[in-house]
């Protein structure tokens, strides 16, 4: 076998020129290295198929020649692999092969002399002798054969060819290549997961075209979110076979489509790549399995969703890591740079699109392809529309994993896109909780589905385009009216409601954010100048609202869930509709140093959390006038009440966490804690109060506790040596103290 030193410099037109001797082999040994060649896709010369009819024999064949990467030369008895005949009567031209060497010698003596010293030479290339190769099965030794041939034509290494326009994928496909273990048996299943348009498509697609050719049969089905809907899986599972076999595959059901799969390929060596998955069923009717492929096969699946391909037990996830700066910025200049319509100040430009695009390279075709014959007019023109309405294509393509999901994981994902990215995750978590979201599994849904990220730092984060995803979902087709969207977040868009003329009623609003610093001149006392009726919304955060001095009236928010006043330095007053709200789970008053009284509770069943933190000293503890059998946790902290009320005990029984922090000029506790049957958690810190006070809560109300409390905290409370009662140590065994 040779092949031309400047085969990586130039292009041919076949991969592969045989040279043999028709009566010998042409319908035996070549014929089968011939199919075998053709099977392997390999563009191959063979005169009786390959000639045209009617054109000179010698011109063709030397133009052939010229043409072919590689020629296969078959020595046989009659001819110049050696086919039955041993390479040492072709160096020395003795035996059969001799005596046919003879018999040309004798027509023409100088031909012949330069035939002999060319058959030395070729007979000291390295070849095969089918006889002494896999112990003389020829089929074998034809496999043997064309291997070493395709990897002499495609060799697998690791200066990969990639399109000069996909850039950033050399490294990427690198790495992937080395995690498919081309070289190893088994059967390996690979997904590459990742955000939509962040690439994972074309990175498939280059591998699929850089190592196809290594794999006995190999197909690519693409779009398979969008294919199985259009055309249904059975026509999915026929393109496979179609392509592996090279003919018209037919499925009359799934179930039979897997079993053909599975039978057909289990003994073959296939590359299969499925693209943009988004369904169990559909790996389960593609590759159900490792075993329904031959040893050696590679299954490279695509998908936006991690979970699918943890549950179908693939080898390794690969998640697709977007364009850096230098990448991003080499992508968009491939698709938006024109040199016969140069724009002014095109690097400035540019970079504002690329730091738009955050990576993202669908973004940057997008865009890129769009802005390639604009001016510079129209750049700028496009940059101030991309602030308020996104490109259609661009969101429309990751609006795909949004569209996947429940119901209650958008919900989710949107209250995350507009009030909670970049915030700690904890406390987030704990107003989703308080909405019924149920977020611990929604959180992962959306981190498997490439919605969200969690940083370093335990916080939530999203790609800067999905987010505005999120935003344009919202908004809708209501992009000015913020009164026709589920969610408010935009500080003009908040300011226009609470102050003019908005609508007193809205049945779309589901939760509003706060911005801290909001100028409050033109809201005067009041958070909106007249009533409001929302009946959509969960959640109401007010902080550092410094010159609010009344809550709204919570009468229309009958949804509301979780209530937080922090930092309201002119709060006086908190509308005593509160103490009849039936749906708030979560109130928390903290840092509002002029509140002076808290409602009277009536009917606030649903509470589970109340805190009430650094307000004014004289603050009265709120009179509870019904059971609140959800409270479980009540925190009390740097306020000064008189008393600590019977109706604790009497009404909140259910209570598992007491906190009294720094709560001075006590005077007395009249709580039954007999009735605290679960509370497991007592701290009682930072209150200097009279000695006889604490002895009766060691002597009367300690000992109610023994059969429940796990935490006792008395810190801070300038006890002395032999303040504690002997009697607390004997309950030690019971609790933490």
């Amino acid at each position: 076998m040779t092949s031309s030193s400047s085969s990586s410099f130039r292009s041919y037109k076949y991969d592969v020129f045989l040279s043999f001797r028709g009566e010998d082999t042409r319908k035996n040994f070549v014929d089968h290295l011939y199919k075998a060649l053709e099977d392997r896709l390999v563009r191959t010369y063979k005169d009786d198929i390959t000639l045209p009819r009617g054109e000179s024999v010698g011109s063709t064949l030397l133009k052939a020649i010229e043409e072919s990467n590689i020629a296969v030369i078959v020595f046989s008895k009659n001819y110049a692999v050696f086919y039955d005949v041993d390479p040492s009567e072709v160096r020395k031209q003795k035996g059969e092969f001799g005596k046919a060497f003879a018999k040309q010698e004798t027509e023409n003596v100088t031909k012949a002399e330069s035939w002999r010293n060319a058959l030395v030479d070729t007979s000291n290339i390295s070849g095969w002798e089918p006889k002494n190769l896999a112990n003389g099965h020829e089929s074998a030794a034809i496999k043997e054969i064309v291997d070493t041939i395709f990897n002499r034509l495609f060799p697998l290494d690791l200066d990969v060819d990639v399109d000069e326009k996909l850039v950033g994928m050399r490294d990427r496909l690198q790495d992937l290549i080395l995690r498919l273990k081309i070289w190893s048996g088994g059967v390996l299943m690979v997904g590459i997961w990742g955000i939509g348009g962040g690439g994972k498509t074309t990175l498939a697609t280059s591998l699929y075209t850089k190592i196809s050719r290594q794999f006995e049969g190999h197909c690519i089905i693409e779009s398979i979110r969008e294919e199985s809907h259009k055309r249904g899986l059975k026509r999915l599972q026929e393109d496979i076979l179609s392509a592996v076999f090279k003919t018209k595959g037919q499925v009359h059901s799934v179930a039979e489509g897997k079993r053909k799969i599975k039978s057909m390929l289990c003994h073959r060596n296939v590359l299969v790549i499925l693209d943009d998955v988004d369904h169990l069923d559909q790996l389960e009717a593609l590759a159900g399995s490792h075993k329904w492929f031959g040893d050696g096969s590679r299954i490279i699946i695509t998908t936006r969703d991690e979970h699918l391909l943890r549950t179908h037990r693939v080898d390794h996830v690969c998640p697709v890591t977007l364009l850096s700066h230098e990448e991003a910025i080499g992508l968009f200049n491939n698709h938006a740079y024109n040199e016969k319509k140069q724009v002014t100040d095109y690097e400035k430009l540019s970079s504002r699109v690329v730091f738009y695009a955050a990576g993202l390279p669908l973004a940057l075709k997008i865009l890129g392809s769009f802005l390639y014959d604009k001016d510079e007019k129209e750049w700028m023109s496009t940059l101030a529309r991309l602030k308020n309405i996104p490109e259609s294509e661009i969101v429309e393509k990751l609006k795909l994993s949004y569209d996947g999901l429940k119901n209650v994981e958008k919900e989710l994902f949107l209250d995350i896109a507009c009030f909670f990215r970049r915030s700690s995750r904890n406390d987030a978590m704990e107003i989703l909780d308080a909405c019924g979201f149920h977020p611990d599994i929604g959180i992962t849904v959306l981190i498997q589905k490439s919605l969200i990220t969690i940083d370093s730092e335990g916080k939530f984060d999203m790609h800067d385009l999905i987010q505005e995803m999120g935003h344009f979902i919202i908004r809708g087709e209501h992009l000015d009216n913020p009164e026709k969207h589920s969610r408010v977040w935009k500080y003009e868009d908040i300011k226009k409601m609470y102050d003019g003329d908005a609508t007193t009623e809205n049945d779309k609003i589901e939760a509003i954010r706060d911005y801290q610093g909001l100028d409050m001149d033109s809201f005067q006392k009041e958070l909106w100048r007249s009533h409001k009726h929302l009946p959509q919304l969960k959640v109401l955060q007010l902080h550092s609202s410094r010159k609010l001095i009344s809550t709204p009236n919570f009468d229309g928010l009958p949804c509301l869930q979780k209530l937080e006043l922090c930092s309201c330095d002119d709060l006086e007053e908190v509308h005593p509709s509160i103490g009849n709200h039936r749906s708030l789970k979560s109130v928390t008053v903290s840092a509002c140093p002029n509140l002076r009284m808290f409602p009277t509770i009536f009917k606030m069943e649903s509470l589970e959390l109340l805190g009430i933190y650094s307000c004014h000293k004289s603050l009265k503890f709120p009179d509870i006038q019904a059971n609140m059998e959800s409270l479980v946790e009540l925190n009390l902290n740097g306020i000064g009440i008189e008393g600590l009320l019977s109706s604790i005990g009497e009404r909140c029984t259910s209570l598992i966490s007491l906190h009294l922090y720094n709560c001075f000029i006590i005077k007395s506790i009249e709580i039954n804690f007999d009735r605290l049957k679960h509370l497991k958690d007592f701290r009682f810190c930072g209150n200097t109060q009279p000695g006889e006070m604490l002895l009766d809560l060691f002597t009367e109300v300690f000992p109610q506790l023994t059969h429940c409390l796990q935490r006792l905290d008395l810190g801070d409370c300038c006890l002395e040596d032999g303040e504690i009662p002997s009697a607390i140590g004997e309950m030690l065994s019971h609790f933490s103290l």
